[in-house]
């Protein structure tokens, strides 16, 4: 079986990527998704980030207030890391279970989607990494749309390795600038 990684940079096309992808019945999981799980009422990575950020990150429902914790962390890099030790390890140790499901189904091909790959060293539990990027001008407008702040767009992008540094490292990099035609002639490229 060969594992892909898909990263890029926050508003780089990961997704679009990851759509055409699933679309395609490729075997996918998003570590984006996986760091949600971890934190829904009940689980002890959540008691744990509660613990070392304060009681105000869960609202009245018992749920994590992303946008409280997001303003924490994005903005004190000590905090941020902190934040990491608690979820990098149940997120990783989730999807490489998630892998190995897939292994035992004796499925040829899949996909992790995974933002910091390069960051947490993710490369080496890998058979091959993609990095989805585009131009700065364009990452900028596609946040901007999300409805994010100049602010919040800054402290997200520090937060991660700049795009070209993923893409020296990838072993593939789709230019998501076009149109999804185009994107998805680049990954027919990959997938075949």
């Amino acid at each position: 079986m060969k594992v892909f990684g898909l990263t890029g940079g926050i508003g780089m096309g990961k997704s679009a990527a990851a759509q055409w992808l699933q679309k395609r019945g490729v075997p996918l999981v998003d570590t984006d998704l996986l760091a949600r799980a971890i934190v829904e009422p009940g689980q002890p990575a959540l008691q744990e980030v509660c613990q070392a950020f304060g009681s105000q990150i869960v609202g009245p429902d018992g749920r994590l207030r992303r946008d409280e914790l997001a303003r924490i962390v994005f903005s004190n890099n000590a905090a941020r890391r902190k934040l990491e030790t608690i979820t990098h390890p149940r997120i990783r140790d989730s999807w490489k279970n998630q892998i190995e499901v897939w292994r035992a189904g004796r499925l040829p091909l899949a996909v992790v989607v995974i933002p910091l790959l390069f960051e947490t060293g993710a490369e080496r539990d890998l058979n091959a990494t993609i990095c989805a990027a585009c131009s700065a001008a364009t990452r900028h407008r596609r946040l901007l749309e999300r409805g994010w702040t100049a602010g919040q767009i800054e402290s997200r992008i520090a937060a991660q390795w700049p795009v070209e540094k993923k893409m020296v490292k990838a072993d593939f990099v789709v230019w998501t600038e076009g149109s999804l035609e185009i994107l998805s002639d680049q990954l027919a490229c990959i997938f075949g």
